[in-house]
Formats: C-alpha cells, structure tokens, sequence
C-alpha cells in the first residue's frame, strides 16, 4: 500500500511569508519518510466545509512546481484538476511541463469541478453539470493527444484546437497517467472506465468503496476495460495519528478491495504532520497489501 500525502491548507504557520518555507519542509520530510505522491487541492478559495472561505490558498500547478524542485522521488498531482478552470490545451502544456521539469513525475488528476463560489467570484463561466462532464471528457481526450504522436486540430462540441502540437512532450512514458477523481456513478466511473489509469474517492467507507468498485467493474466490462489495470486510490477521511491501528486496519481492508495507495491530509502543524505519519504509520502500511 502506498501512501500519499495531500496538501489542502496553507494556514499553519498563520505568517504567509512562511508559507513557502513549511511546504518545502514538509514536503521533503514526506519524500524521506517514504510516501510516494504528493498532491494539492485545485481551489482558489478555501473550501467553506472545511474551513473559512478566506484562508490562505495557493494555485495547484505553481505550487507543484515549486516542490518538483525541492523533491526527487514523490509522484506530484493536483487532487483534482477543476476542469473548468483552465483550456484543455493549456492544461496539457502545463502537466507537460510540471513532468519535464521533474523528471518524469506527474500525473493528472482532473474531475468535473464544483465550487461555485470561487468559479463566480473570480469569473470562471458556471455551466450546468451535465455540461461540465461533457468538457471533462473533451478534456481528456485532448490531453491524450497532445501527449501521443498526433498534432493535428482537435474538434469537439465544446473546443476546437487548431493544431495540438506540445513539444517538448512529457518524459513520463508513454505519457503521464490520468486519474479521474469522484464518487459519482453514473458518469464519473463511466469516464473512469473509459480513459482513465487510476480512479479516486474521497471519504467512503469499505462498504461504499466496494459498491463503486462494483460499479466501475460493469462500466469496464460495457466498455471493454480491464478492470485490473485501473489503479485505485483513496482519500483518507479518518485521521491517521488520531488511531493509528484503526487507520491500519482500514488501510487494510480497503486493500482487500484493491485500494493500492491512500492521500492523508494534515490535521496539525504539516511538518510535524509528515514526521509522525513517516514514523508511526508508513512503515506499517508499506507492509500491506
């Protein structure tokens, strides 16, 4: 079982000139202590469920890009990519670029998006859902062929690429892996059957973690997938320093399942965070599986 540690605040320390400082820090305790990936939220305003709308927030890729150069090892994503918030092609040059510049470590994480208040408050259009899947598949379907050997225009409902020319392109080979994030069944799983390495959820529990593999089995069996091939994952919504042999035990049934790395998310200081979970909690998972 691998293990990830994903980046959602930048509160603690509450001076923002220490911001960047800690997120180095952290990172580079996390890298040494043996998680395997690194990932940050793709918001613009603190979420309101989890904290005041007007705490500190950084932009994903630029802050993926600052700790490619303070690492060596950790896969790097945005846990999840809102796919309305940039052009598909630009995006595809941006995780082109975030794997180059790291040697080979990115992956796209990407998802329908859905936090209207940031989208209205700094004038990214609001479209209806059906609509925003509809984008994400574009989306995806042009990042695959910016990263294949194709560089001709790209025509959907939603955009038209003149040319989808990306050089130089990506070092990951043969490009780097998709996950697409989100609980939803109907479509987000459909969508994982059909283009993506890896699928995440985020705070279900072994019994609705079965379900949705159910689930994402028959979309792969319509869509002539292997099912097998699709890396699974999941956010941790129990904390793991709070119960270390409960988060282990559930680590491990998640396992049983197929679940192949967990995200943690700090609930303390990050550094301090990342030194215990790499003490108390990474030796023992490693074992699992």
């Amino acid at each position: 079982m691998k293990l990830g540690l994903h980046y959602w605040t930048y509160t603690t320390p509450p001076e923002p000139e220490l911001i960047g400082s800690t997120l180095a820090r952290a990172a580079g305790v996390a890298e040494a202590g043996g998680f395997a990936s690194f990932t940050v939220m793709d918001h613009f305003f603190q979420m309101e469920a989890a904290a005041g709308v007007d705490e500190p927030m950084l932009e994903a890729y630029t802050t993926l890009g600052f700790v490619a150069g303070k690492t060596q090892r950790m896969t790097l994503g945005v846990l999840v990519t809102g796919v309305m918030y940039r052009y598909p092609g630009l995006l595809a040059k941006t995780v082109t670029t975030l794997d180059v510049l790291s040697g080979g470590r990115a992956r796209l994480g990407i998802g329908a998006s859905w936090y209207e208040r940031e989208q209205r408050g700094l004038g990214v259009p609001v479209v209806p859902m059906a609509e925003r899947f509809e984008r994400l598949e574009e989306t995806v379907q042009i990042c695959l062929q910016m990263w294949s050997e194709d560089n001709g225009p790209f025509e959907g409902r939603h955009y038209q690429l003149a040319e989808t020319l990306n050089s130089p392109a990506p070092l990951r080979r043969p490009r780097p892996p998709i996950m697409i994030g989100g609980n939803g069944e109907k479509k987000t799983l459909r969508l994982v059957a059909r283009y993506a390495d890896a699928c995440n959820f985020y705070g279900v529990s072994v019994d609705e973690a079965r379900h949705k593999f159910d689930v994402l089995r028959s979309h792969c069996e319509a869509e002539g997938r292997d099912y097998d091939s699709i890396e699974k994952t999941l956010t941790m919504q129990v904390h793991p320093l709070d119960d270390p042999d409960a988060f282990l035990a559930a680590a491990q049934e998640y396992a049983a399942l197929g679940v192949t790395e967990v995200q943690v998310t700090p609930d303390r200081h990050p550094v301090e965070f990342a030194e215990q979970v790499a003490e108390r909690i990474a030796p023992r998972l490693a074992e699992i599986g």
